[in-house]
Formats: structure tokens, sequence, C-alpha cells
């Protein structure tokens, strides 16, 4: 027996077809059923990779009693987040409103009418960590539903009000100058965990967006002590047990302030983040851990991760055979049983013992520094990693033969847009071509599946099913078209730019918010919800607004078009303060303020893209890493603006370095364009 998500694409909501509860998706069906038979609403929302989600649904949502009595008394609507990001930002709120506290899975109860009255998170079974059971909870809310309806409406009118209220960005406009990213950085180091890197206790999350705005903030000012708040988390990561060091990529946080412990599950838009944090970092430093990480991580989403038409999946299950990180930890007996004599020196650099380090198995990390660990054995660092290294893929052939995670195979605008960025940046900056046909092949795939005729976006698809029926998100629109922009950037093709200012222009006719600023999450043709969310913080994922503002930004220096960066500028302003009080949820916007004051600078090199004088000029130009950087190669400003009215000197390939459409004298030799965009940082 099946209930209504047998019929739907996403694998979160299909893994619930088979329950005993008559779970109906979101949707027209299961809210007027709601209204006609004046029941409630039970709407759980969760992700394919929640460990925390399948807990619940096998004690609560398998079991027979509990479902008879969620079918008898509610609606039941399954909602995946990835796919409904505004469901779950608006329930979300609500839930946090209700409970001081958010998290999957999300259980809601609603009016008829889609007002939620009553919500929390993950309920057990029987009364435990203080917290009543499930079916207590469900006979509870029957209870006042059919007794106490004014409470429960009164409830609902004052969460409504609540979560409704519509953000300004006009407010408390601030004067952008670099004063301020100083003491954003020095908020953060107050935050800043000084000897295991990240900022807080546990759990820990990947910072990506507060490293980046690190990094830029460096560049900038010449902080040092942000570039080692950078290192040392970056070091900390890659070194935890949060890293997998046989296949490379990272869960998605540690359970623990070491980074040792993850909660398994990886998910794409973690890698594609933190893969250019890495790569930023290589640029920087030229460290050569951080070009590791970064290839071992690109690496594994394109061999595990990967459509063969191009397109990126979405996550890996923390569980396999129902159990958290089975797939990925050891027994020290597993270890000598394959590596024999040089077990010994593979547990010593990977911390691995005959008790192990959790749960009586080992998580694989290096807590000790590599030339630390050399050096006790006699051995120089090179050899050490020669030695280890054919034993890593022994253990990884080995751990291949396991039952592996599951895999949530549909594939996602707005991450494929953080993830094509990370390739064709990657694939520029390492000279990797392969990783730059990646890139490529990504952005074509989404041209073909995700771009309806009209230019309008999906947000969701999976082989073998339908297109997805749900529109795309502002963010959606903001990562693609950031992400083209770098594919632009590697490649130089100009319709990869072409589409990212189709999106760009997209975005201010159906998204912008003219009253407030910024811009809203949905089109303005979007399904009528119970209000327009706009999310302006960071979460696991940059701020869409914060993005789209970015986006612009580098468009209107590409095209001079002033609506792009007044848009943009304006938006920026607005979030001063709540930027300045709170950098690690406001970190994208952070960047964007970083990039408006950094005095960006535009590029525009005139010659065959693959010529080699045009190349010398290229290489030049991306050399060092310039985050505040435009750059256009052609022979013609037809597609990209940049480019026009300017003509080769002495028929060779010509650079124009401008800063905001003023231009130095045009060069034609590395060594003077070199000289150029150094006087000009």
């Amino acid at each position: 027996m099946t209930n209504q998500l047998i019929h739907e694409t996403s694998p979160y909501l299909r893994q619930h077809a088979d329950n005993p509860v008559a779970w109906y998706p979101w949707g027209e069906e299961a809210l007027q059923k709601a209204k006609a038979e004046d029941k409630p609403i039970l709407l759980s929302i969760g992700y394919a990779a929640c460990h925390w989600c399948h807990v619940m649904a096998h004690e609560s949502f398998e079991d027979e009693a509990t479902a008879v009595y969620m079918n008898q008394h509610f609606i039941n609507i399954k909602v995946d987040r990835e796919e409904r990001p505004d469901l779950d930002s608006i329930y979300m709120q609500a839930v946090v409103a209700i409970t001081g506290q958010g998290g999957w899975p999300m259980t809601v109860f609603l009016t008829p009418d889609g007002r939620p009255f009553y919500g929390g998170t993950y309920f057990p079974p029987t009364p435990r960590y203080g917290m009543i059971s499930f079916m207590q909870l469900l006979q509870r809310i029957v209870q006042v539903w059919q007794t106490e309806r004014e409470v429960v409406e009164k409830q609902a009118d004052d969460i409504g009000g609540h979560i409704s209220r519509t953000i300004s960005l006009e407010k408390q406009p601030g004067v952008l100058e670099r004063g301020m990213f100083s003491r954003a950085a020095s908020t953060l180091f107050n935050q800043f965990d000084k000897q295991l890197g990240g900022f807080g206790g546990a759990p820990k999350f990947p910072p990506s967006m507060t490293l980046e705005f690190l990094l830029r903030h460096y560049l900038q000012s010449g902080d040092g002590m942000a570039l080692h708040m950078a290192e040392l988390t970056l070091q900390k990561m890659a070194y935890g047990g949060i890293y997998d060091q046989l296949g490379g990529g990272f869960a998605r946080y540690s359970t623990d302030v070491r980074w040792l412990v993850p909660h398994f599950e990886k998910m794409l838009y973690d890698n594609a983040l933190l893969a250019r944090v890495y790569l930023h970092t290589w640029q920087i430093t030229g460290k050569p851990l951080y070009r590791r990480i970064v290839e071992e991580t690109l690496d594994f989403v394109a061999r595990e991760m990967r459509h063969p038409g191009g397109g990126f999946y979405s996550s890996y299950d923390a569980d396999s055979e129902g159990e958290e990180g089975k797939f990925y930890v050891w027994t020290a007996v597993e270890i000598r049983e394959l590596l024999g004599d040089d077990a010994d020196l593979f547990m010593a650099y990977y911390g691995v013992t005959e008790h192990g380090n959790w749960e009586d198995v080992n998580i694989l990390h290096i807590p000790r520094e590599p030339e630390m660990v050399a050096q006790e054995m006699g051995l120089e660092a090179t050899v050490l990693e020669a030695r280890l290294t054919p034993l890593k893929q022994k253990l990884f052939a080995a751990r291949a033969k396991r039952i592996p995670p599951g895999l949530d195979e549909k594939v996602l605008t707005a991450w494929n847009g953080l993830m094509l960025a990370a390739f064709a940046e990657a694939g520029r900056a390492l000279q990797r071509e392969d990783y730059t046909a990646v890139a490529t092949e990504n952005a074509q795939f989404l041209y073909r599946k995700m771009r309806t005729a009209d230019g309008r976006l999906h947000r969701t698809w999976k082989s073998g099913q339908p297109l997805g029926r749900l529109n795309g998100y502002l963010e959606d629109y903001a990562f693609l078209a950031d992400g083209l922009l770098a594919l632009y950037q590697s490649t130089f093709d100009g319709q990869w730019f072409t589409w990212a200012r189709e999106l760009a222009d997209t975005m201010l006719t159906r998204f912008l918010d003219a009253e407030h600023g910024g811009f809203f999450d949905t089109s303005d043709d979007h399904e009528a919800l119970l209000h327009r969310p706009k999310d302006v913080q960071d979460n696991a994922i940059p701020s869409g607004n914060a993005m789209a503002a970015l986006v612009l930004l580098r468009l209107g220096l590409y095209t001079g078009e002033g609506l792009y960066g007044d848009v943009a500028e304006t938006a920026v302003s607005a979030l001063y303060g709540p930027m300045l009080q709170h950098p690690n949820a406001f970190a994208q916007w952070l960047i964007a303020a970083n990039f408006l004051t950094g005095e960006p600078q535009e590029v525009a090199i005139i010659g065959q893209p693959d010529a080699p004088d045009t190349q010398a000029l290229i290489e030049t130009v991306f050399a060092e890493y310039r985050p505040h950087l435009v750059v256009a190669v052609g022979e013609n400003g037809d597609t990209i603006p940049l480019l026009a009215n300017r003509e080769q000197r002495d028929g060779r390939a010509t650079a124009y370095v401008c800063r905001r459409f003023i231009c130095q004298q045009p060069v034609n030799t590395p060594e003077a364009l070199a000289a150029q965009l150094s006087s000009t940082k």
C-alpha cells in the first residue's frame, strides 16, 4: 500500500510513500481536503540526508497505531525542504517563534488555511529527553482543536503576524567604508576558537562564507589575524573527521569542537563552498595542503555526485545499513587485516586505536601535524606521504565494497550553481582542463533541463521523472548566475555571460522588492503562501539576496548598466548594522560590501581568446587571486559591453585596465599589464 507521495520526484518524499500514514505532498488537493473536513494539517518537513528525519520516520511514521491516529485526525503533508525552501523558511520561523530553536525534522500543526499554531522538531515515540511522546503531542493537539478552538485561532493569528512582517532594508542604511571590515573581523575574533578553529562551540558547522570574507579582508587590509583565523579553521577541518580522509569531501558538520565526529551526511553545497574557500586560500598562500583538499573534494564530486548528463546530485545520507557513519568507520582489526605490516604506520598517522575514538570504532583523522609524525618515524614528510598513498588506496578500495549510504539523486539548480562556480574557478586556477570541462557540461545540462522556453528556471530535476513542477527561487537565479560568470571567466565563451545577464534581468523583473529594497525569495507569480518570504541571512548556504547583490555588482562593471549597481548598493548599505553586529550571519553581505569598497577593476582584453598573445595576458591577470576583478576577453563588444569600442594596438592582443570605466593606457605585454594591476590593487 502506498500514499500520494508515490507520484513525487523527490527521493525524500518517495522514502515515505510506503508509510501507513496517508501523506500528501503540499498542494491544492491536501489544502482543500483540510478545509472540507475541517481538520488541522500536520506538516512534516525534512530532507533525504537528515538522520533524525529517518529516526522519527522509523519510530512514528512507520508505526501502524500512530498512523491510524494521524489519518483519523489530521491531513498529513510531507515536504522536502530542499525542493520547497519557501515553505521551509515560513514554517521554520514559526517553530523558532514557538520553541526558541529550529531544526529537522520539523513538525508543524496548521489550521486548514495554512496558519501555524504549534510546532517543534523531533518528537520521540515515548517520553524522554524531557519531551512528551509524539502520540501524546498528537492527542493534546486534537483535544485543543476540538475543545479550545478560540485558543488555536488566537495562537495562529499571533504567530502569523510575527512571521509575516516584511524585512525592510531601508531603515538604517549605513555608509560603506573600509573600517567596517576591521570591526566585523574583531567581532569574529571574539567568537573564534583560538585552539581548534571555527566559531563558537559544538556543534561546529563549516563557516564557508565567513572564511571567504576573512580572506578578502586580509587581501584588502593586510590583517594577518584574519588570514590566521581562516587558515587555522581550514587546517583543522582538513585534518579532522569531518573530512573524508580516504574519499575526499566534507560532512555536513562536526558534533564536537575538535572537528572529529561528523554528522556523516555529505551535502553538495558544503563541498562547493568549501572547495572554493580552499582554492582561494591556496591562491593566496601557495600551501600544498589547500590545493590537495580542493582536488580531492572536486574529484569526489565528479566521481560520485554527478549525473552522466552533467548535473550534480544533492547529497549522501549519513546512514548505511541503518547505522549512522557505518560506511566510513574502521576497527583496528580491519585495518591490520588489510594493511599487514604497514598498519602501524597508517594507524599512527590517522589516529587509529584498538578501542576506537567514537563508539568503539575509528573515524580517520590526523590528530598531529604530519611533519611531527614523520619526524618521530625518522622519515621525510614527502616520503611519509608517498608511503601512505597506496595504503589509503587499499582502504578506499575495501570501503567501496561496503553498502554505501543513500544518494539523493535530485538535481537542484541553486546548489548546482554553487558547484559550477567551484569547478570553473578551479579549472582556471589549477590549470585543470578536466575541471573546466565538468563545469561546461554542467552549464549545458542546466540550460537543457532547468531553463524553460521563456527563460525561467525550474528548481529541481530528477532522471527518469517529469520535470519538476516547482518554480525557481531567488537563490536558483542568483547562484546559477554567479556560477555562469565564473565559467565565463574560465572559458570566455560569451553564451555563459549572456545567460547570466538574462537571469539577473529576471531577478529584477520578478523578484525585486521595489518598496523595501532587496529581493523576495519567490517570484511575483509564485503560489500565494502565508506571506512572501524574504530571507537576508546566510544559513547553510549564502543569502540569495546577498549573492544577487554581488552578481549585480559584477554585471554592472561588465555592462555599464547603472540599475544593476544601484539596486545592489542600496541593498548592501541597508544591511550595514546587521553586518557589524552579526558578521557570521551576514558574511555574504560583507563579501559584497568588500567588493564595493575594494575599488573593483575591469580588465578588457582585445584578442582571440585562444591566441598565444591573448593567453599570455589572461595568465597575467589570473596569476594572483583578485576577487575584485571582472575580466572580459574577445574581439568585439556585441556580447560584453566592456569590450566595446576598444581595439588592438600594434596588431597584438591588448589589455585595458579600468576602474569604474576610467581606463589606463592600453598595454600589450604581460609585464606592463602586471604593473598596472599592481598599481590599482
